[in-house]
């Protein structure tokens, strides 16, 4: 018997040794990978830079920039194989032009002085691959373009999962719910997470979770579904969110509740209740809601905690409905709606042209 302990010990130590050379070599892969991105990000910068103060020595601009990338295309290809096509250099000048301080007034200033005034500034910092830029660049709004920019590195976002969030107008929920400065905000800082408010989307994009937009199901299989996803429902829910439960049950007296749905987000220190609801939002509901609320508040909350918050995710609601019924000062309860499809970005847009105007 001790032989046999002596063994298992040995082997849980070379277990252990070998684990900590695989982390080790890991950590160095993942290293190289990121040194190697982030190398031809600022070579692919300095190309575009390159190209650019060489098109404005041409007397006729347009014609001998062509003409410029079609010869050094010609010639890279020759000489370093693949990776140099007309395209891919235009994306090159393109990047320069967009990711130069300034850049945002690039359309309307395209004076010679444009490059000398972007080559006395330090470059900017990148921190994410070619592919996440190719994306970013697409994106005309100078705004948008930053918080996704600053959300992508701070969540650590693949590509997959930027355009996910890109598509799903990340932005646009975000900034209905808040005022010009604040979508500046927005921009200069990506979301931060200090009150409920801050954490909240309507509508919350479920796509993920394969339910077409007019199809039969029940809450049950919503919640399913949302279970079978949940990875995916964590990345929408948004920063700080961690999944506690489903179908967590607590008893009142003699009655017995189930809330559908349990989460705590550890940057705002609160447990948030979801219920979902396939139908209209009733008084009902939010009423309910109120109830579970109150009860984690006085009976599962920690002290040093901050107060529970409830979200309703239902398919449809009415506002004023909602706001009648709860208090003024709320801060705790809301509705937001729920959408199985991805929602269009330009009638966000105008929603939020439309709130500017107000």
């Amino acid at each position: 018997m001790l032989e046999d302990n002596s063994m298992t010990k040995i082997q849980k130590n070379h277990n252990e040794f070998y684990d900590r050379i695989v982390e080790l070599l890991k950590q160095a892969r993942n290293s190289v990978v990121r040194t190697i991105n982030k190398t031809m990000v600022y070579t692919y910068y300095e190309i575009g830079r390159i190209i650019v103060e060489e098109e404005q020595k041409g007397k006729s601009r347009a014609e001998y920039g062509k003409q410029l990338i079609r010869e050094l295309s010609k010639k890279l290809t020759s000489e370093f194989g693949k990776g140099f096509s007309v395209r891919n250099l235009e994306q090159m000048r393109k990047f320069y032009l967009v990711y130069g301080k300034h850049a945002e007034n690039k359309m309307e200033t395209k004076t010679q002085t444009l490059s000398a005034e972007l080559t006395k500034n330090k470059m900017p910092d990148f921190n994410l691959s070619w592919s996440h830029y190719l994306l970013l660049m697409r994106i005309d709004n100078p705004e948008e373009r930053s918080f996704y920019e600053k959300e992508a590195i701070a969540n650590n976002w693949s590509l997959r999962e930027l355009k996910r969030q890109f598509n799903s107008a990340l932005f646009e929920r975000l900034a209905l719910s808040r005022d010009k400065k604040g979508v500046k905000e927005l921009a200069e800082k990506g979301q931060i997470i200090e009150t409920p408010q801050d954490s909240l989307k309507d509508p919350y994009v479920l796509e993920f979770i394969g339910l077409k937009e007019n199809s039969k199901y029940s809450e049950t299989e919503l919640e399913q579904k949302l279970i079978d996803k949940l990875e995916q429902f964590l990345l929408e829910l948004g920063k700080g969110f961690a999944f506690v439960g489903r179908q967590v049950r607590f008893t009142f007296e003699e009655d017995h509740f189930r809330v559908d749905l349990v989460f705590y987000n550890r940057l705002l220190r609160s447990f948030v209740l979801i219920d979902l609801k396939i139908g209209q939002l009733t008084h009902q509901d939010l009423g309910q809601m109120q109830m579970y609320v109150n009860y984690y508040d006085r009976f599962v909350k920690l002290p040093e905690e901050n107060k529970t918050i409830g979200i309703i995710l239902c398919k449809d609601k009415n506002d004023a409905l909602v706001e009648i019924t709860l208090p003024e000062n709320n801060e705790q309860i809301f509705a937001s709606k729920y959408l199985t499809v991805l929602p269009s970005k330009e009638e966000l847009k105008k929603l939020i042209e439309g709130k500017d105007d107000e």
